[in-house]
Order: C-alpha cells, then structure tokens, then sequence
C-alpha cells in the first residue's frame, strides 16, 4: 500500500491542532520493525513540536489528534482524562444486530500476548453501541468509548456475540464476495482474496474543546477498503 503524504491525511487544521484520516497499517509511534515510517515522525516533519494526543491501533483507519503546541496537547489530555472527549468509531459486524445505545461495562485485562480479554479482576471498561444498518448477514455498528483500553471495541463486542469482520483474534471471519454474492464465479487458478484483510474499524469522529473553549467536531471518510466492503454488503440485501 502507497502511504500518502502527511498534508494529504489532514481534515482539519488550526493554530492549535491537526486532525488527521489515518491510513490503516500505518503505526501511530514508533513500530517495532524501525525501517518503517510512524505518523508520529511524519507529523513532526511537518510540524515541528507535534505530539499525538492518543493513539489508534495500527490496523485501525480515521481520526487521530494531534497538538501543534505544549498547551493544546495538556487542553486535550486533560479532556481524555476527565471523559470529556466523545469519540465514535464505526464497525462492521458479524451477524445481524440490533443495538440500541447498548452499553457494555466489562472490565478488561490484558493477556500479555498481544490480546485481552474480559475479566473482572482487570480494568473497568464501557463501550457503548447502536446500530447504524443491517445486512443479510453483518451490521454496521456505532461504537462510543467511555473509556479507553486496549482492543476495547473489539473485545465487548465479541462479549455481545457481534465479533468485527476478520478481526480473527476476537472471533471474527474473513468475509469473501463468494459468501456475499449468489452467481460469484470465481477465475479457474485463482485463489479467491478476502474483501476486507483487516480489522473492520474506523475512528469515524471526535469531538472536543479547542484551547480557547470552541467546540470542535471532526469526521473522518471511510477508507478505500472500508467503502469497497460496505458496497458489496449493500448490494447483498
């Protein structure tokens, strides 16, 4: 995947902030394999001082903040801390599920292998959700962090039985078009792809208070492979 430039990502900026779409499987820090870029270096390059002011996991695509000065990036953090910043993501379901601002409160702790799992001697954690639109056989889902764990979306929605599409670690399927689409031929020597090769979640919005108290409410475009695999579940229906 060709990663777009740092000016290309943005969807908003001030004298403050910078609000950026990110790509999915480009790393928010520093990844472990260091010959690969990190949107916290590409910020920098662009602004120098930036600082992230949270982070979304690497398979995760949409809107990540980030302060352009000491005081904006403490103004936000002070926000995340006291709950005050509403975040909302966007996921594709297994299954078809009907949310209506469920919430989930389960606390999470985490495995030590890269995974977590509910556990009531871990962290308390909330999530809540509603359904935005039904398939055949999937949902789009709206999901509100209250807090912010570790693979929190995924993990409580795997807890309602409504694990994301091929987030295989918390019981997701890779979804095929050969599952999706009835007369689906597919070309003799070829090995059928999956629709979507990673997680299906996107950071679809933010909203929270800029360092001189205006409102700020930022949404983020579907990704290239996000808008592919919704198209072909509407067309399922």
């Amino acid at each position: 995947m060709k990663l777009p430039k740092f000016k290309d990502m943005i969807v908003m900026e001030n004298d403050h902030y910078i609000i950026i779409n990110k790509p999915p499987y480009v790393s928010a820090l520093e990844d472990r394999d260091k010959t690969k870029t990190n949107i916290d270096e590409m910020a920098k390059a662009y602004c120098e001082g930036a600082q992230l002011c949270h982070r979304i996991d690497k398979e995760t695509s949409g809107i990540l903040a980030i302060a352009k000065t000491p005081e904006a990036y403490r103004n936000l953090s002070m926000q995340f801390e006291k709950r005050e910043v509403d975040k909302v993501y966007h996921a594709i379901v297994d299954g078809t599920h009907e949310f209506d601002r469920i919430l989930v409160d389960r606390n999470i702790a985490v495995s030590g292998r890269g995974n977590v799992r509910i556990d009531i001697e871990g962290k308390p954690a909330q999530t809540k959700f509603m359904t935005l639109e039904i398939f055949r056989n999937h949902s789009l889902v709206a999901c509100k962090p209250v807090t912010g764990r570790m693979h929190q979306i995924r993990i409580h929605l795997a807890y309602l039985g409504a694990p994301i599409s091929a987030d295989e670690l918390y019981g997701g399927q890779l979804p095929y078009l050969s599952q999706l689409k009835r007369k689906f031929n597919l070309k003799k020597g070829t090995i059928e792809e999956p629709l979507m090769k990673r997680v299906a979640l996107h950071a679809r919005e933010l909203h929270f208070l800029d360092v001189d108290g205006t409102e700020v409410h930022v949404e983020a475009e579907y990704p290239k492979d996000f808008r592919a695999y919704l198209r072909q579940l509407e067309k399922s229906v």
